[in-house]
């Protein structure tokens, strides 16, 4: 039985899941009336594709991401060979590069009229022509070289969690150390490395910018043709439903997956296990080295010569309004979604009731929700209270009758809160689970409790998480593509905005500068997620 002052926690928790639930409710009810025309011509002119394009992605995507995240996973955590060190860190780096810069880059690059084919059509003559860029294989390069950290960051976690005890003890029987990969290593990170692939492929799923580049058509870019091509808000909600179905059954294979895990208890282990030399260490630093040029380097410094060539130029005040567009909604999204995700850590900590912990789960489901299926329940919501309460309401007082929340900057923050309500809370869950109870319990023996309590203990030891989760916040907000681009008010373009504007256009030079802007800003959270990760294992 929950204590008096544990249900006090239960409206604000609650109410926090109810927001998160709204998309999905709002996705179930759009059923009610379908429009068979516009189903019909998606059916016979669009479906299959979108079906097909789809199911590629997520099988490329899938092995792709295994296969690159693992085996730099395991020569950088198990085998020493030269550069392993900086490469440990450096394989992280890509988590900063959004995917549709990554998209633009690689086609700018390799496409026909491209400096790479302009060159080696210079060299060996007119008739020389490389595969197509704008591909399935492009798209599945393209993705897998931007989500592979995923992979690669839990995969490299477990292999060190694992110890040199089980390895020691596969040699000691006669394991090769091929062997003893397949037979014991690899069958213990299995949880990790399914979450990872699993975060993997919500990504993909959820993914616009990248595929809309290649002009390859999925289930987001259906979204966005149906809402501003058909103008059916409710056609293109049943759409992402669909989408969200697919979300869904990724995650229940993840959680399959990550029920079978079981912890290791040796400690973790911090020198390599395997001297390569020779020919194996050669090989083993170029396959690092080449994921690394070709996911971090080799876009970094394109676009630094793009700006150069051509993104200065547009530094005037239209840009100026662009960066702080951008930075006030990252700023406004990271302080409302890290007060919220604070609710739902002390909800957990101080009333540990089997309904609360259920509410938690509820609020932080909201990440596996893409930004396109956000967009479009929440305005689909949004129209639905405009039309019949605003409106009519409005109209009584004697106002203008106009709709007041579609097309608002509240209805874009609550898509923010909703999605990265989950980023906020974990880094806000493990700092105060390092608080012990002692501490508070000490402070309300000396007379300090309510909210002195808060200011005094708790806020001084929450800053370093807070900080780390409004960081992490505010970086997502500002890559964030599909629900910026469907949901923003009138004049208020961001920089992932004018990256989409530019991109659609050709003008990848001219989508440099705000590019390089959101990975710069983009590194500093992976930079701080190496630091914690090096401290973890030293």
């Amino acid at each position: 039985m929950a204590h008096s002052a544990q249900r006090r926690w239960y409206p604000l928790v609650f109410a926090i899941a109810a927001l998160v639930l709204l998309p999905v409710s709002v996705l179930l009810l759009s059923w009610q009336t379908i429009d068979q025309q516009i189903w019909g011509h998606l059916w016979e002119t669009q479906m299959p594709r979108l079906l097909g394009n789809t199911l590629q992605l997520i099988v490329g995507v899938g092995i792709g991401v295994t296969v690159l995240g693992v085996s730099l996973a395991w020569l950088t955590s198990l085998c020493e060979f030269p550069g392993r060190r900086w490469l440990d860190w450096a394989l992280m780096l890509p988590f900063a590069i959004p995917a549709y810069v990554l998209a633009f880059v690689f086609v700018g690059l390799l496409d026909f009229a491209g400096p790479v084919q302009t060159l080696l059509r210079d060299v060996f003559g007119s008739g020389l022509r490389l595969p197509r860029v704008r591909s399935t294989g492009g798209v599945i390069i393209v993705l897998v070289l931007v989500f592979y950290p995923y992979v690669y960051l839990l995969a490299r976690t477990a292999f060190l969690a694992q110890g040199k005890g089980l390895m020691e003890a596969a040699r000691v029987l006669g394991q090769s150390p091929w062997q003893a990969f397949w037979r014991v290593a690899l069958p213990m990170a299995r949880p990790a490395i399914g979450a990872g692939v699993a975060l993997a492929l919500m990504e993909t799923l959820a993914d616009f910018g990248a595929v809309a580049v290649f002009n390859f058509d999925t289930f987001t870019t259906a979204i966005y043709k149906t809402w501003y091509g058909f103008f059916s808000l409710s056609s293109a909600a049943q759409l992402a439903s669909l989408l969200l179905l697919a979300v869904m059954v990724v995650l229940y294979g993840e959680r399959r997956a990550r029920g079978a895990s079981r912890p290791s208890n040796e400690r973790p282990r911090v020198k390599a296990l395997y001297h390569l030399r020779g020919l194996k260490a050669l090989a083993a630093s170029a396959w690092c080295g080449l994921v690394f040029v070709c996911a971090f380097v080799i876009p970094l410094l394109q676009l630094i010569v793009w700006v150069w060539q051509r993104g200065r130029f547009d530094l005037d005040e239209r840009y100026t309004g662009l960066i702080l567009h951008t930075l006030y909604l990252g700023s406004m999204a990271a302080l409302i979604t890290v007060s919220v995700a604070l609710i739902l850590a002390f909800a957990r900590r101080l009333a540990p009731t089997q309904a609360i912990r259920s509410g938690v789960s509820l609020a932080n489901l909201g990440y596996a929700l893409p930004g396109s299926v956000l967009a479009v329940s929440i305005m689909l919501a949004f129209s639905y209270l405009d039309r019949e309460l605003v409106i009519p309401l409005s109209t009584l007082l004697g106002g203008a009758g106009k709709p007041l929340l579609l097309g608002s900057l509240a209805a874009l923050l609550l898509a923010y809160l909703v999605r990265f309500i989950a980023v906020a809370y974990g880094p806000l869950e493990n700092s105060l689970a390092r608080i012990r109870p002692s501490l508070p319990e000490a402070a309300r023996s000396l007379g300090v409790s309510g909210p002195r309590l808060f200011f005094k203990v708790y806020l001084p030891l929450l800053v370093p998480g807070a900080l780390s989760a409004a960081l992490l916040v505010f970086v997502d907000v500002l890559k964030e593509m599909p629900a910026t681009l469907l949901m923003r008010p009138f004049g208020w373009d961001t920089l992932a905005v004018r990256i989409f504007e530019m991109t659609s256009e050709g003008e990848w030079a001219r989508a440099a500068l705000p590019a390089l802007t959101l990975i710069l800003v983009g590194l500093l959270p992976v930079i701080g997620l190496i630091r914690r990760s090096a401290r973890q294992i030293g």
